[in-house]
């Protein structure tokens, strides 16, 4: 019997490696809460940057040196090896797909919410039970949420003051906080432009060096960084436009493209004026369209460009493809690759085409688009880097202002919102009998820890005005949150800080349940590495 004991079956594969009970929970635990502690130095308007490099001499995926504060970018880009970590994540590349803002709150809480569930296990309760209190808890958050909720959307002008509102303080903890005014406005008009649509494909963001921060604009229509064609019309009234992607760049004979064997100059010659008739006869068929302005993916070479400025007809070359497809979508025009059927050809349309100048570079602006809801805002600053941070600011400012124009329900921000639904599930607790209120209790504390972990990379007493918070949001004031400019107790409604709704609830939503996923875990397997054939 001691032998059969002794003998224990190995079900595993070499190096394959198994951790159960308490160490595969604390594994997990201490993953996710490393990543919690990397970001939330980043929350707020008084939060920290970090600095991403890539590895010397080695394939990164950073191919070069950013500074950001946004948790989503943060967590995009360092590689994360605990499994409990990588749900993190997750968590926050699906709040900024969703929200665009709310990427380092989601993962702050989650980490607290896990913080909490780590002192309630070493107390021997068991994670169904801390699973349960979470769910009962996040019930209750939700309601208070939907309750301290509020609605302009009837009202044009109070709904576009709550977005102006709500893109400031998004901006707020950017580092565009010093223009916030100036960019709130830029991404409120733009984001009103798409009607309700929702589609931020029709919003180009373009990037150019030099100048400083304020210096940013938003230009009506669309503007493609290429220069019209030498001899060229430089504007054009009334444009049909055809957006293509086909070769225009044989009418020579290629000598690396094709080996042709000859006897005379003339058969060279012979060569040289069929490809010359091909190419025609290919420019014949576009201008059969009727459109007056020729948009290329590939190189025009200058036999076809000479045969377009002939017919008065205004070609781009080497268009970039992303801006092809957005410059399609703007004019409302297909990308073309054959000729042949004319009728089924879409063109697209504006009323005007022609070259401005944006710092030191050329471009083409492209106004009265068929789609009218298309917009450019050219950033200027005084680096790329500079340039990088400020596109993914805006980036999260028109996502957020985007969800808010669908689900138009807002709330009151700095902190007041988690301390609102905190006081809600405490008192929740108190009603509770058993273990499970020391869970819900434990899911209010985690909540209060968005407020005091702002406050506390402000510098602030966050101990103090937490309990002076408290104490407010039980007596029934839900507007009070913080005023993170004194490092004190303010109105919100005073100070005009506001959030989303939709955000605030995808964060305490995929928070909770990522952490109950964390905690249902109790058994850790790592797979044996695949092995070479032949090795």
């Amino acid at each position: 019997m001691a032998d059969r004991e002794g003998m224990m079956p190995q079900i595993l594969s070499e190096e394959a490696s198994e951790d159960k009970g308490d160490t595969a929970r604390m594994q997990t635990f201490v993953g996710a809460l490393a990543i919690g502690d990397l970001i939330k130095t980043t929350l707020g308007p008084k939060g920290m940057d970090k600095i991403l490099t890539p590895l010397p001499g080695e394939g990164s995926h950073l191919s070069k040196t950013t500074i950001t504060n946004d948790g989503a970018t943060i967590l995009k880009f360092i590689y994360v090896d605990n499994p409990a970590a990588k749900i993190l994540v997750d968590i926050s590349k699906t709040q900024d797909t969703m929200c665009g803002d709310g990427t380092t709150s989601v993962v702050v809480l989650a980490a607290e919410l896990l913080r909490e569930a780590e002192h309630l296990v070493s107390q021997r309760i068991h994670p169904q039970v801390i699973c349960q209190g979470f769910r009962e808890a996040l019930e209750i958050a939700r309601k208070t949420l939907d309750t301290i909720a509020f609605d302009h959307s009837s009202d044009t002008d109070a709904f576009r003051e709550d977005l102006l509102k709500i893109a400031k303080t998004t901006l707020s903890s950017k580092l565009l906080t010093h223009e916030k005014e100036h960019f709130a406005k830029l991404a409120v008009d733009a984001v009103l432009r798409l009607k309700g649509s929702g589609n931020l494909d029709l919003i180009q963001v373009l990037k150019k060096p030099g100048g400083t921060l304020h210096d940013s604009f938003l230009e009506e229509g669309f503007i493609l960084e290429k220069r019209i064609g030498v001899g060229q019309p430089k504007r054009m009234e009334d444009c049909k436009i055809m957006v293509a992607n086909t070769p225009m760049d044989t009418d020579k004979i290629k000598i690396y493209g094709a080996r042709v064997k000859v006897e005379s100059f003339e058969a060279v010659q012979a060569v040289e004026a069929a490809e010359k008739d091909k190419m025609k006869r290919k420019v014949d068929k576009i201008l059969a369209h009727g459109c007056n302005v020729f948009i290329n993916r590939q190189l025009i070479y200058n036999y076809p460009d000479q045969l377009f400025k002939q017919a008065g007809v205004m070609a781009i070359e080497h268009s970039d493809f992303d801006g092809m497809e957005r410059l399609a979508a703007v004019l409302g025009a297909d990308i073309v690759s054959t000729f042949d059927n004319p009728d089924k050809t879409k063109l697209g349309h504006c009323k005007t085409i022609h070259e401005m100048m944006i710092g030191e570079d050329k471009v083409i602006q492209f106004s009265g688009c068929e789609k009218g809801e298309s917009c450019t805002i050219v950033l200027r600053g005084a680096s790329t880097h500079v340039l990088d941070e400020a596109e993914r600011s805006l980036h999260d400012a028109l996502a957020v202002l985007s969800q808010t124009v669908k689900e138009t329900r807002v709330v009151w921000g700095g902190g007041s919102a988690e301390m609102a639904m905190a006081n809600a599930v405490d008192e929740l607790a108190r009603t509770v009998e058993g273990k499970k209120s020391l869970a819900i209790e434990a899911f209010a504390k985690a909540l209060r820890q968005i407020p005091t972990i702002i406050l506390d990379n402000g510098g602030y007493d966050s101990a103090e005005i937490v309990g002076q918070l408290r104490a407010l949001h039980t007596r029934g004031q839900t507007t009070k949150g913080i005023d993170i400019r004194n490092g004190t107790v303010g109105d919100m409604k005073d100070l005009g800080v506001l959030e989303s709704h939709k955000s605030k609830l995808s964060q305490i939503c995929a928070a909770a349940e990522g952490a109950e996923m964390i905690v249902r875990v109790d058994d850790v397997i790592r797979c044996a590495p695949r092995r070479r054939e032949g090795v």
